[in-house]
């Protein structure tokens, strides 16, 4: 099981990694622009990897709003 803040600080290394950009995990991730559709998929695939957990591609926009919400999906679905 992983600490909300390991979670918090490997998914915003994740984003991080594809938007070259600074994020916190408030950062509005879909809303600003800062993630595009294509971004999202990497983002989205990078986190299934990682985390051995399934993002339904209907919900992507749903949990890419922050990486506090990116973290708490994970955190809510893996074991």
């Amino acid at each position: 099981m992983h600490t909300e803040q390991e979670l918090h600080t490997k998914i915003g290394e994740i984003v991080e990694s594809i938007v070259m950009k600074k994020v916190t995990p408030d950062t509005q991730l879909i809303a600003t622009g800062l993630v595009d559709s294509l971004a999202a998929v990497d983002i989205t695939l990078a986190v299934e990897s990682e985390y051995g957990c399934s993002i339904p591609a209907p919900e992507i926009a749903l949990h890419l709003q922050s990486v506090r919400v990116l973290a708490d999906y994970v955190a809510a679905h893996t074991s």
